[in-house]
């Protein structure tokens, strides 16, 4: 396929990918703001601002691109032991952000909806019922933002499997389990990204990330761009996913 006059050559790239191909279902772990701050003598919320920034366009991008999934770590069940400052700061951004950028987008897209993964009920009474709220608004869009907040891998996997012997579904299956997880319903990852140059998952999505295929960039979540998806993107296409199998051109034994 020829490229498009003045269209990036990762751009092109994707363009050629079927439809059938297209990444499902993507997780971000958006690290670095700290870091980011830090560089410019900044306090630690401000990497915290410009980061929640880099949210809208990196979903913009994403629909332009066919991603109807996207699951982005926000705060972590292990992020209450920061200075309490930091966290109240963080709170009070999901609190702004939900109010002044998702529920009017919620309003104003009829494609768009968010889901929330984690425990909410560590959370302020308003600030829980502002989160449900959307939930609530955005039901059945075409595309579904989870934010993974008060969210831990080894806490969804221990909270499904208490919800199934609660309910008496016995002996426990993997279906079963995944009935009970915060993703019921929503694609494993295809592609993990996470921002920042750290190698781990940090917790994230440990149950459905067991055949994810990962992508680690060193650039500082406030920094990430079109180009730095474009690259993720072009990057995860190049690559064969084999589930533990063996790719149909390496035949068999």
């Amino acid at each position: 396929m020829a490229k498009a006059k003045n269209q990036p050559e990762g751009e092109a790239f994707l363009a050629a990918i079927p439809e059938e191909k297209k990444i499902r279902s993507l997780g971000v772990i958006m690290d670095g703001n700290g870091r980011w701050a830090k560089a410019r003598a900044l306090p630690r919320t401000a990497g915290h601002i410009a980061g929640a920034k880099v949210v809208p366009r990196l979903i913009g991008d994403l629909r332009e691109l066919g991603v109807r999934t996207v699951t982005l770590y926000a705060f972590s069940t292990e992020n209450w032991k920061r200075p309490k400052p930091e966290v109240d700061a963080l709170m009070g951004l999901l609190a702004r952000y939900m109010k002044e950028v998702v529920i009017p987008k919620i309003e104003s897209d009829p494609g768009f909806g968010v889901r929330f993964l984690g425990d909410l009920g560590k959370l302020s009474p308003d600030l829980a019922d502002l989160c449900r709220r959307a939930e609530r608004m955005g039901q059945g869009r075409e595309f579904l933002c989870n934010i993974a907040f008060n969210y831990g891998g080894r806490e969804e996997i221990l909270h499904a499997a208490n919800e199934a012997i609660a309910a008496g579904e016995l002996p426990l299956t993997e279906e079963i389990l995944e009935r009970h997880l915060y993703t019921a319903g929503i694609p494993d990852p295809d592609l993990i990204i996470r921002t920042a140059g750290e190698s781990r998952l940090s917790g994230f999505l440990l149950w459905q990330a067991a055949y994810s295929e990962i992508y680690i960039t060193k650039t500082l979540w406030p920094d990430f761009s079109r180009e730095d998806l474009v690259a993720a993107l072009c990057d995860y296409y190049r690559r064969t996913r084999r589930f533990g199998g063996l790719a149909p051109e390496e035949g068999s034994l």
